[in-house]
């Protein structure tokens, strides 16, 4: 086969943007998600585009017994990964720490930093049984800066910054790379899942200047991917021109 890589929450956003590009560049794809009918969409038109193949698993990343269940139970051929892109990811509310929704905080753990973990121990035992592999992990510019309200989806992507050192030290014997790329503000779904539908409040996040868009973000993990085998990018933190700061936006 051709070289494989398997992308979490690969239905909108980064994910899909991510799916496209290495599809472009002849990788077979796994495609990971919660939204099973938008995957088979996505899987169907970049097999069709660009004749890859395109394997799909349809699972919530914070349910380890699905995570699990789905990825062992992919064939024996789909576990020649070379490249993780460990991108399903979320915020939920934009509370102080005091007023937080116990139920928020579960959803960000879980799925940014536990779901993360669920998918990387599988597909890194893979990759040691292979012999090569690149993780990606996607974090946030909240990753490295603290900002109002942003407490435990600060800390949970604080989490992935860590965590991505961390593989890093412990893939090191397995000649596994680890790349994080830690993004500005990009428009995605994300602010209209952080704000739980609220069309007109997410809108706003990317008034008055022009944020980041997914294919950027694609094109920096595609960056990392293609440098020669001695080279690995240890991160990257990408913002829009705009942006100096998680919390300093110039808008006109």
């Amino acid at each position: 086969m051709s070289k494989i890589a398997l992308i979490t929450g690969a239905t909108s956003g980064i994910g899909e943007a991510t799916a496209e590009l290495f599809a472009r560049e002849g990788y077979n794809l796994i495609l990971t998600g919660r939204r099973a009918e938008r995957l088979e969409k996505v899987a169907a038109r970049l097999n069709k585009k660009y004749d890859v193949e395109v394997a799909t698993s349809s699972f919530d990343v914070r349910s380890r017994d699905e995570v699990v269940e789905n990825l062992d139970g992919l064939p024996a051929k789909w576990k020649k990964v070379n490249v993780l892109v460990n991108n399903a990811g979320l915020s939920q509310g934009l509370d102080p720490i005091d007023e937080g929704d116990y139920d928020d905080w579960d959803t960000m753990i879980d799925t940014n930093v536990k779901g993360l973990l669920y998918v990387s121990k599988i597909v890194a035992n893979w990759m040691i049984s292979n012999g090569h592999g690149h993780i990606i992990n996607i974090g946030s510019i909240a990753g490295k800066e603290v900002y109002p309200n942003g407490n435990v989806y600060c800390a949970s992507k604080h989490a992935v910054d860590a965590l991505s050192k961390a593989m890093r030290i412990d893939l090191l014997p397995h000649g596994i790379k680890v790349t994080a790329v830690h993004p500005g503000a990009v428009e995605t779904e994300f602010s209209l899942v952080r704000f739980k539908g609220d069309e007109k409040r997410a809108k706003k996040v990317y008034e008055g200047f022009e944020a980041l868009a997914a294919v950027d973000i694609a094109e920096t993990i595609w960056f990392a991917v293609s440098r020669p085998a001695h080279v690995n990018i240890n991160e990257l933190i990408v913002m829009p021109t705009a942006q100096a700061t998680a919390g300093n936006i110039f808008r006109k």
